[in-house]
């Protein structure tokens, strides 16, 4: 099968695959709510020739195509949920579920899977092995649908993964590839301070469990920046403070939340001591008590070199070395790191940024939109793709 016959391909879908996303954009649902998008996802694998369709959990897909020829197993995996966000688009095909957003691009994932099984399922005689689409769940909210689908058997036998992410930094024709860590692991915290509320007139009669939080927030901002070795990758956010009920009441009691990202997971317990080590010196100092909850996220995603080799040959192939950008890893998070904790893989970015048609909005903002044209560009890439790694 030549270049100018996948093109064709492609191009003969291409209306099919942007009606694909557009219905899916207009009925997001949440992590572990997709009924209505697993429904709609199998139903359309239904209409495909030489796929065998199953349910691994509730609200999840798959479908494996077995080649003619023998061979290994790839799974390509595609993330299907979207996010609390209100949407604040113009599109004619905005969001109808009143405060949920599809504003990561997972739409685009979706339709670009079911877009690449399409063609593919046309390909069996050609097909080496076997490919399993993975249309998975909950990647948006821990612990995510990844590990789920991975306990579910999903992986069993799986020899390579590959997945992708619609990147609206980076411009429409260009594929981001990196080699090792890409995506942090998102670890997560709570804090509880109790203090002794009391009148705002009378703060010597009170324990100010915000004025005790403020103190918490300020210091465990030198665990980064002071307590751990500056070429060891971490972030430290404080996301949520909340407490007191009137502007005359000293709270008694404050709720501190946010996020810890790290690529080596040999600093966890490092940070954690570090954390409730701070938490309890304030907290005791100023007659307050405590508690403090540390959960676990996902492996960071580490790309295999040699699937990451063959990803950045297929760019070159494709569209010249002007379309490969070496980027860098970020402090984003992403549960693919499940199924490469089962086989090697490697997971890179499609561009989808395009200033002129507003899609540059960053991702998780109300207006965020992608360039359509990317969706023809992720299907090349796991088309090709597939035959490579699989020959």
């Amino acid at each position: 099968m030549n270049n100018t016959t996948f093109s064709d391909l492609i191009e003969a879908i291409q209306d099919d695959v942007i009606t694909w996303r557009r219905y899916l954009h207009t009925y997001p649902e949440l992590s572990f709510q997709e009924e209505r998008t697993a429904r709609f996802i199998y139903e359309t694998l239904q209409t495909f020739d030489n796929l065998e369709i199953s349910r691994p959990t509730k609200t999840s897909v798959m479908a494996r195509l077995i080649g003619k020829r023998p061979g290994k197993v790839l799974a390509i995996r595609a993330d299907i949920d979207a996010l609390p966000i209100k949407e604040e688009t113009s599109l004619s095909f905005s969001s109808q579920n009143p405060g949920v957003m599809h504003a990561c691009g997972h739409d685009g994932h979706t339709a670009i899977l079911l877009g690449t099984a399409k063609i593919l399922s046309t390909l069996q005689d050609q097909l080496k092995g076997e490919v399993r689409f993975l249309f998975q769940h909950a990647e948006e909210l821990a612990p995510g649908g990844a590990e789920e689908m991975v306990q579910a058997g999903v992986m069993d036998g799986v020899d390579m993964v590959i997945g992708a992410h619609l990147w609206s930094p980076l411009e429409t024709g260009k594929i981001g590839v990196a080699a090792g860590p890409v995506m942090a692991s998102p670890d997560t915290f709570t804090i509880t301070i109790n203090g002794q509320g009391g009148h705002a007139g009378l703060p010597h009669q009170t324990v100010d469990a915000i004025a005790i939080g403020a103190q918490v927030v300020s210091n465990l901002q030198h665990i980064v920046s002071r307590n751990v070795d500056p070429l060891d990758t971490l972030v430290l956010s404080i996301t949520k403070f909340a407490g007191g009920t009137a502007m005359n009441i000293i709270s008694g009691s404050v709720e501190i939340a946010g996020t810890v990202r790290l690529f080596s997971t040999e600093l966890r317990p490092v940070v954690t001591e570090l954390m409730e080590r701070v938490v309890k010196g304030i907290t005791e100092a100023h007659g307050a008590t405590y508690h403090f909850e540390y959960m676990e996220g996902p492996a960071p995603v580490v790309n295999d070199y040699e699937v990451t080799q063959i990803i950045e040959e297929t760019v070159r192939e494709q569209w010249g070395e002007e379309a490969l950008v070496l980027v860098k890893p970020n402090m984003g998070a992403e549960d693919f790191s499940a199924f490469l904790q089962k086989a090697p893989g490697t997971y890179f970015f499609t561009g989808s940024g395009n200033k002129e048609k507003g899609t540059d909005y960053p991702h998780h903002h109300p207006r965020f939109d992608i360039d359509e044209n990317a969706l023809s560009n992720g299907i090349n890439m796991f088309v090709h793709a597939t035959f490579k790694l699989l020959d």
